[in-house]
Formats: C-alpha cells, structure tokens, sequence
C-alpha cells in the first residue's frame, strides 16, 4: 500500500470554519530526555529531519467540533520558532490559516473508549492573499 502514515491535507478540510491562535507559539518539551541541571528539559527535535520542534494551540472555528476537537494542536519543525501573522481583528485571537499542513491518525485510548485521534504538523502559517508561508521565511522570535 502507497499510503503514507503523514499525508498532506488542505487548511480548509480540517478547519473549514476557521482556526484561531491561542496564546503563543512555544518549543516542544522533550520528555524522554533528562531534566538540565536547572530543572527544565531540552527541546524535541524532529525524528526525520532534527530540526527542533515548535507547538501552537489553535481554536477551531467548526460550532460542531466536541470540547476533545475545539483545541488542537499544530507542531512545525524548524529551525527558528514560527511566527504568526499580527492580529488584527477585533477577538483576542489570531485567525491563522496553515501552510503545508499533515496530518497523522492514531489510537487514544486514554478515556473510557479508544478513539481516533490525528496529530497535525504545518511548515508555517499563511496569511490572507498568500498561498504558503514557508518556514525558511519565518522571523526568529524576539
């Protein structure tokens, strides 16, 4: 079978109502490495690629989704962290939209019944009028 485990899959089939940043765009915590002498843990890094890895909660638009659906979260890998576009509308939260996002079904069988779940990776954010943002465009992070 050709399939691939990660698949491409427009912004739009996963968010059709929207997808709202919540809060900001942080490094992934790596849980299989020891803490540093400070405490703190290093950050993930792709298995594939190393680039480090970054994470966003994003709201989603859909009035249907469940409250497991309504936060999701998005991971890039790269380099530098990912920065969203400013938000100018008048919500507390940025509407983003994602370039090169995949998508990754799995088991979550950490509730009372086993469900499928996905995890969602993007190369960066796309702004209106712009089909991708890649992430080698992206600015470092102040």
């Amino acid at each position: 079978m050709a399939i691939a485990k990660r698949f491409e899959i427009a912004h739009e089939a996963v968010f059709p109502q929207g997808a709202y940043l919540r809060g900001i765009v942080e490094p992934v915590a790596d849980f299989q490495a020891e803490k540093r002498p400070d405490g703190s843990r290093p950050q993930q890094r792709d298995k594939e690629t190393g680039l480090p890895l970054w994470q966003c909660t994003v709201i989603d638009g859909d009035e249907e989704a469940n409250r497991r659906e309504l936060g999701v979260t998005v991971k890039f890998a790269a380099e530098v962290q990912p920065v969203p576009p400013k938000n100018t509308s008048p919500m507390p939260w940025t509407p983003v939209k994602f370039a090169g996002l995949t998508a990754l079904p799995y088991v979550d069988d950490s509730g009372t019944r086993p469900r499928i779940a996905w995890s969602f990776r993007a190369k960066g954010f796309a702004t209106a009028g712009q089909e991708q943002a890649k992430s080698g465009e992206q600015k470092a992070a102040a």
